[in-house]
């Protein structure tokens, strides 16, 4: 029989046994002890879809902050670091997976050779062969096991590219919005002062009249200096703002694509469901890359078990040999060689027990992260649900409070101007009107953002664009 053929069989035997068998143990089902759903705010009524399907192009509805967003997906580094830590995932996944399959290289080799005991010439061999060495046969699924934990890494590492992208996201929108709210509050804050200014003049005049004290003079100016000393303040934080969205974005930032001022429209988040399962935190990249890696390490177990059974590895080559190189490749020169090897483990000082014992222990962390994950996303999302009814009414409370200040600032300059009442009065109604209006800022931005929160969360901002409805 030619032996040639005998050897192409005994390798596509190995081939066809290789990875028969995986001792990696059934992944275990992850028990976080959440409740089925979260209680939802009466107020979000029922709507079809989720908010993972939301595309960011139609949350963020402001176009300058979509702009935005998108130059920070194309620019942002970290965003860049997290894509090519997939691409090396990815390489080393190939890496790991061609171990299954044997490594064919040709060889070409001249051996002289000449006994310095005896009296003979130099002989010399010339040789061209075509074969594999050291190829395990992975008849317990060691190589096989690897090569899935490699593959489960790799996807893991995809995830946390999308996890990133949510939170770059997210972090551009919040970044944004503090820059219109601080820039609203330094609005506030010059309006404040030009009307304190106007106040301060008028009551110097009075003053120079006889019709108001020293100390009514010195009350006007500490509303205009801390009127100064706020505007100077956020000043500053508009500076740090901007400074933060171009690092965000990457690059220079176009000052039309700044907001001048904090609207409500800057984002939207559609009504939730009416009945909103908890299990809708399993489409979460941050805990589907947990769970990647959890295969992982059980997969780890896999091939740890493998190495306490006999490994098997096959070399072997077919080619040609002659003395003459001019007759390398002619008649009666073909060669062939067939090296199978077994290796049983007898003693290892404890070390395969110790990788087996790390392996399970690495399984249980993995386990135990992955629980973590499930339970810190359902607070969160707990979280943003509980803030979005309380913030709306906070909202409302301070709007009414701003306008109820407004009138009771009104009133007191009027009664101040006809003597019925101190400085002190005016200035206690002024302070209060400049305090409503900065707290109702605040509020306004802290709703803006809780619905960034809620958004991202539910693991929404990996569409760009919304799906039409029927199409995959």
């Amino acid at each position: 029989m030619n032996k040639s053929f005998i050897l192409s069989c005994g390798i596509a035997l190995g081939l066809s046994l290789s990875g028969c068998v995986s001792l990696a143990p059934k992944v275990p089902a992850a028990q976080p002890d959440i409740p089925a759903a979260w209680p939802l705010p009466e107020t979000t009524g029922a709507a079809q879809g989720s908010a993972v399907d939301i595309g960011w192009r139609q949350f963020y509805a402001d176009p300058r902050l979509a702009a935005l967003i998108e130059q920070a997906l194309r620019n942002n580094r970290d965003l860049r670091v997290a894509v090519l830590n997939v691409e090396k995932a990815r390489a080393q996944y190939r890496i790991q997976r061609a171990d299954r399959l044997p490594s064919i290289a040709a060889t070409a080799s001249l051996q002289r050779a000449r006994d310095i005991n005896q009296p003979v010439p130099i002989t010399q061999q010339y040789r061209a062969e075509l074969g594999t060495t050291q190829f395990e046969l992975d008849l317990f699924g060691r190589v096989s096991s690897l090569s899935t934990g490699a593959l489960e890494r790799y996807l893991a590492e995809g995830e946390a590219s999308r996890s990133a992208q949510l939170s770059l996201i997210a972090e551009v929108a919040n970044a944004w919005l503090t820059l219109a709210a601080d820039r609203e509050s330094l609005k506030v804050a010059q309006a404040t002062r030009d009307t304190q200014e106007a106040s301060f003049k008028l009551t110097e005049q009075r003053h120079a009249l006889g019709a108001a004290s020293s100390l009514d003079v010195s009350q006007a100016q500490t509303t205009v200096e801390t009127a100064r000393a706020d505007m100077a303040r956020y000043t500053g934080l508009v500076a740090q703002d901007i400074n933060a969205l171009r690092l965000l974005a990457g690059g220079a930032l176009d000052e039309s694509l700044l907001p001048s001022g904090l609207g409500d429209d800057a984002t939207m988040l559609g009504a939730l469901p009416a009945e909103l399962p908890s299990d809708v935190l399993l489409r979460r990249p941050d805990i589907q890359q947990s769970e990647h890696l959890l295969r992982a390490a059980n997969a780890d177990i896999g091939a740890a078990r493998a190495a306490f059974f006999p490994s098997i590895l096959l070399t072997g080559s077919v080619g040609t040999a002659s003395g003459q190189l001019n007759d390398l490749f002619g008649g009666g020169t073909r060669v062939w060689s067939f090296a199978p090897q077994i290796s049983l483990p007898i003693f290892q000082g404890g070390r395969l027990r110790a990788q087996l014992a790390g392996a399970k222990a690495d399984q249980q962390i993995a386990l135990a992260q992955y629980e973590k994950a499930i339970q810190a996303g359902f607070r969160e999302v707990a979280d943003a649900l509980s803030l979005t009814d309380t913030l709306a009414g906070q909202r409302q409370a301070q709007e009414a409070l701003v306008g109820a200040a407004a009138r009771a600032d009104e009133l007191s300059r009027a009664r101040y101007k006809a003597g019925k009442d101190s400085y002190l009065v005016a200035l206690d109604a002024q302070r209060a009107l400049y305090a409503a209006q900065q707290q109702l800022i605040a509020t306004r931005l802290a709703e803006q953002t809780n619905r960034v929160t809620l958004y991202k969360v539910l693991g929404g901002g990996w569409n760009e664009r919304t799906p039409v409805s029927g199409t995959p």
